[in-house]
């Protein structure tokens, strides 16, 4: 009954996992919850996860990241890019080494999200596509990030399984071994051949083409017969009944930005508009305004030059995530405008007040000059323009480095477990106000860390009930005619096209048990079981719903669902192929 149970849970979690309508840490967390209420987890032991040395580990490893990224060493690395050229290929291969070098030291989105105004700013300076160098990006961001313990949460939740059953977890670069030569064989294929394989979407030289959103902004006075005379902002939107949407005003020649619902109208007042003709001709009826002459009041206004507008991208876990412009009040609280959203290189502008935002949108913003980099922040958007560099202070970025470096030295002499090493080097990191205080819960990926402490118990429970051997009974009958290497393969495919539907920590959280099983009913190592799901766990090249990295460029590299599987079906296949023999070379059976 129990087993029945397991697998009926594991079962609606995967369906719900990969149909992604209901966020996966809730989804971990209703199956830990069933799981306890039906007995099968003990209630003492439901939130036992979140103390779990894997989840401190990732919690205090995401901290350190965001420092280096403050600290400045990664800004240093990227002004490099200005003097490697214009050739396509020699920009991919350099964009993807140091993608892949910080991620295997830090968080691997982190890495990306660093590095990717740079690749687009290339692309757009020197005529390429985003697309050719935003997607060999992400992938060398997921080949970096299996290099190391710390590189990517699998590794950190492989090392704690080896913990609980050999006694000693894996070493820092213990990943390395196998994880360099396969993420050179992957990089090799995306640098040689892969990038020919992504399809070249049509490159745009800036905002405003992409968008081309000034033919899409206009200008209405406000006369004396005008029925908004005296109204406020909010009453206009109610008055005009159209998709027309107020960017700003023009006031004795001074212009008002964003004005908020109760700024109130006068007339000679130039409305600026964004609307197609169809909403303007509705607002212009409805409102008794006319329609401005060719001149474009707004940009002679004083405190026009003030106004910029900026590209975006919504990260996964941002507070724009499921919410609409209207629904946030983005012009109250953030004190911009939304002008246009981009979708999977679909361009939205109508009623784009009450789209709601996805991971991977690009939006175009307009704000004032010296405040609109902060509300992209606040937002936990990315800016896609090449930014100017926030080189830190010397001292600051030497002083992160050290401590970095002394983290992984205490880890590697094995004088401090990694859960307590990198934990000092966060705290060290926010007493030295390299990471500001406030930034300190907002750098942890909070859904992993949730996910991670639900799906701990949940994969116990998998594992002391008899699913996980189950499950190993049957791998093991379907291959007893082959030799034990042909089931570590077939581990590793099977982990590879977990990680493709659903999030590579609970991937590696389920399949971890089943390798362990899988290695003891051959009377083998568990070492090399347990090294294939460590890479299989990484390998998420299949779908832009695998892996965040994918998710992030898929808006601004224009992709398609069917361009990732096109570049990473192959990288899958060497991987297979020269994953093997590496784990078997390395850690003998």
């Amino acid at each position: 009954m129990q087993q029945i149970l397991i697998f009926s849970t594991l079962g609606v979690s995967l369906v719900l996992f990969i149909w992604g309508k209901v966020r996966y840490d809730i989804v971990a967390l209703l199956a830990l919850l069933f799981l306890v209420i039906m007995g099968i987890v003990p209630s003492d032991e439901a939130f036992s996860g979140f103390g779990h040395p894997a989840v401190i580990t990732v919690a205090a490893v995401l901290i350190v990241s965001q420092a280096l990224q403050n600290s400045g060493l990664i800004d240093a690395i990227s002004k490099f890019f200005d003097i490697i050229g214009n050739k396509l290929v020699v920009q991919i291969a350099m964009l993807s080494l140091i993608v892949a070098v910080a991620s295997a030291f830090m968080n691997n989105i982190g890495a990306l999200a660093i590095l990717m105004p740079v690749g687009i700013h290339l692309a757009r300076r020197n005529g390429h596509s985003p697309s050719s160098l935003l997607m060999p990006m992400a992938f060398a961001s997921l080949l970096g990030g299996m290099t190391t313990l710390i590189g990517t949460p699998p590794n950190i939740i492989i090392a704690t399984f080896r913990a609980d059953i050999a006694g000693e977890a894996f070493g820092m670069f213990d990943f390395s071994k196998v994880g360099v030569f396969v993420a050179l064989a992957g990089m090799v294929f995306m640098v040689s051949i892969g990038w020919l394989l992504i399809p070249k979407r049509k490159s745009k030289s800036s905002e405003d083409d992409m968008f081309d959103i000034e033919s899409y902004i206009t200008e209405v006075k406000v006369n004396t017969k005008s029925k908004i005379k005296g109204k406020t902002i909010g009453d206009v939107e109610k008055i005009a009944d159209t998709d027309a949407v107020i960017l700003g005003m023009v006031r004795d020649k001074k212009r008002i930005h964003a004005p908020n619902a109760a700024q109130d109208i006068k007339t000679d007042d130039i409305l600026i508009l964004e609307s197609d003709t169809d909403s303007l001709k509705s607002f212009v009826d409805n409102t008794k305004t006319e329609l401005v002459g060719g001149k474009k009041f707004h940009k002679d206004a004083k405190g026009s030059d003030d106004i910029s507008i900026q590209e975006a991208i919504v990260l996964n876990n941002s507070p724009l995530e499921g919410e609409t412009a209207a629904s946030l009040r983005m012009r109250s609280r953030y004190g911009i405008n939304l002008l246009a959203i981009s979708r999977r290189d679909k361009k939205i502008r109508q009623r784009i007040d009450h789209v709601k935002f996805k991971t991977g949108d690009v939006l175009l913003l307009q704000g004032r000059s010296i405040n609109i980099n902060d509300a992209i922040t606040s937002m936990q958007c990315l800016p896609l323009a090449k930014r100017e560099l926030t080189i830190g202070k010397k001292r600051k970025t030497v002083f992160a480095l050290s401590v970095f470096c002394i983290s992984i030295i205490l880890v590697i002499a094995d004088l401090l477990p990694v859960q307590i090493a990198f934990t000092l080097a966060a705290i060290t990191m926010i007493l030295s106000r390299i990471l500001h205080i406030k930034d300190l819960y907002t750098s942890i990926d909070w859904p992993v860390i949730i996910l991670l402490g639900a799906m701990i118990p949940v994969g116990v429970a998998f594992e002391t009930t008899g699913g996980a051997g189950l499950i190993t009974e049957q791998i093991i009958a379907l291959g007893q005619q082959y030799p034990p290497w042909v089931l570590l393969g077939a581990i590793l495919i099977i982990t590879m096209f977990l990680s493709d539907l659903i999030n590579n920590a609970a991937t590696v959280v389920l399949m971890a048990p089943v390798a362990i099983n899988t290695a003891q009913e051959l009377s083998v190592s568990i070492d090399p079981f347990l090294m294939a799901v460590a890479i299989g766990g990484s390998c998420a090249f299949l779908t832009p719903i695998g892996h965040q990295s994918n998710t992030l460029v898929m808006g601004p590299g224009g992709y398609k669902f069917s361009d990732y599987w096109r570049v990473g079906l192959p990288i899958e296949i060497i991987i297979v192929a020269a994953g093997v023999p590496l784990i078997l070379l390395f850690w003998p059976l």
